[in-house]
């Protein structure tokens, strides 16, 4: 049986410590220790915790960064409702998933600080996503897809808000059910849709 490289162990052990015991308690000795390497050989790879929450989060998680980058670069590709439904497909996905483990960041001042520090240093964050729908929202309106009246950037905010509600708001009840994520990305597309199409 071959071996995974240990950076790929390491990224592995992480996501799956900060699935079932959150950020905040997943040490770097335990996620070492899972991970079938020394706690010196994570930090060879990455610099801190902070960091490969980051990476946890670009690299095991729903793309949705690369689908938004490709959409901006050739917008016009497929309809635009078909382009939003996928991307409000991803972005639920990627909220489902990313929220149990970021939950506890809120939790911890300081690991806040520190999350926030990092992924300032390394140009990311929360923001990100909404500025990318933006940017390719606003290519769709230079070809006259999207009506030049529209504000795209509140469109990419309502659109990415919902994801992310959906993540939150069904894991607080038992008694409400999540919508299976193809018909919620659907429905988001096609009531977006008919607010910013031309």
């Amino acid at each position: 049986m071959e071996t995974k490289p240990a950076r790929v162990r390491i990224l592995d052990a992480a996501h799956e410590l900060m699935l079932t015991v959150g950020l905040a308690r997943a040490t770097t000795k335990e996620i070492a220790k899972a991970a079938g390497c020394s706690e010196a050989a994570l930090y060879k790879y990455f610099a801190s915790k902070e960091e490969l929450f980051i990476r946890v989060l670009t690299e095991r998680l729903p793309q949705l960064t690369p689908l938004l980058r490709d959409l901006a670069a050739e917008p016009g590709q497929s309809t635009l409702e078909e382009n939003l439904t996928e991307i409000a497909r991803q972005a639920a996905l990627f909220y489902e998933q990313s929220f149990p483990i970021a939950a506890s960041l809120y939790a911890e001042t300081q690991l806040k600080r520190r999350h926030d520090d990092v992924m300032r240093q390394m140009g990311r964050g929360p923001h990100m996503p909404i500025q990318g729908v933006d940017t390719y929202l606003r290519a769709e309106q230079e070809l006259g897809r999207v009506s030049l009246d529209a504000d795209t950037f509140a469109a990419a905010s309502l659109l990415l808000g919902a994801c992310a509600q959906r993540a939150f708001a069904y894991d607080a009840t038992r008694e409400a059910v999540r919508p299976p994520v193809d018909e919620f990305a659907k429905r988001l597309a096609r009531t977006l849709l008919a607010g910013i199409a031309d």
